[in-house]
């Protein structure tokens, strides 16, 4: 289920791209290519950040890698290194990615307006896959489910609160809330923007319902949690020049 739903947030968001690029009268090849493109930062970044958190395990197969003497231990090397997936990194090198083609293509940067919405679109798929995973699962709760099969053994057994469906929901909404700012046609080349204010915000919070340790601690605070206090601050003074708050 948990591919089923990230293959339906990956069509989903390609789909709303490209019909918002016919209707907005631009060729929907545009929409794919861009996509497509800024796939490949999304890519590398969630699997850099998550060998960035998980340090010593990577400096662990790096140390070792004279020891490789087969296929199956130069995958199980990899998988050790890049196995897994920090969404906040994949955030991170897709925005940088589509920064990148918007620079060498001008042209592409109204499909910035149509990227921003699709993000918390594909994320909200994503989230219902990770609750079917067990994985991104939440604190010990009297209120929640019990996994059996996650693919996340502290999960099991459990009685957890619905951490992944929480955000699930807040995606959600905050794709409502940006199409409309779209379709209204306020703050255009700015809706990226709120999402990164308004997704740091409430993602800083849902951090404290969420009971999986391995994406890092650094004292009191996860790294999605630091990573939000520094978009927030980065991009919130934007956010005030661009409403026009004084």
């Amino acid at each position: 289920m948990y591919q089923v739903a990230m293959l339906v947030g990956v069509f989903t968001a390609g789909i709303y791209v490209c019909r918002l690029c016919t209707k907005s009268g631009h060729d929907d090849n545009d929409g794919i290519i861009f996509l497509l493109l800024s796939s490949i930062g999304v890519f590398l970044g969630g699997r850099i950040l998550y060998s960035i958190v998980n340090y010593q395990t990577s400096l662990y197969a790096l140390k070792n890698i004279h020891n490789i003497n087969s296929f199956n231990d130069f995958f199980y090397a990899v998988n050790l290194i890049w196995g897994g997936n920090i969404f906040y990194g994949g955030l991170l090198g897709g925005i940088l990615a589509a920064a990148i083609i918007i620079n060498k293509r001008p042209r592409y940067k109204y499909l910035m307006d149509f990227f921003a919405p699709a993000i918390p679109l594909f994320h909200f798929f994503g989230r219902i896959g990770c609750f079917f995973a067990g994985c991104c699962f939440g604190i010990e709760s009297s209120c929640g489910f019990i996994f059996h099969h996650s693919i996340a053994e502290a999960a099991n057994g459990v009685s957890r609160f619905p951490a992944q469906l929480l955000e699930a929901f807040i995606n959600f909404i905050l794709f409502l809330f940006l199409n409309t700012i779209r379709r209204k046609n306020l703050f255009k080349q700015n809706i990226i923007y709120f999402y990164l204010i308004f997704y740091s915000f409430f993602r800083f919070f849902i951090e404290f319902l969420r009971g999986d340790t391995y994406r890092g601690i650094w004292q009191f605070l996860s790294t999605s949690q630091i990573i939000s206090i520094l978009i927030f601050c980065l991009f919130l003074p934007r956010i005030i020049k661009i409403i026009g708050v004084k």
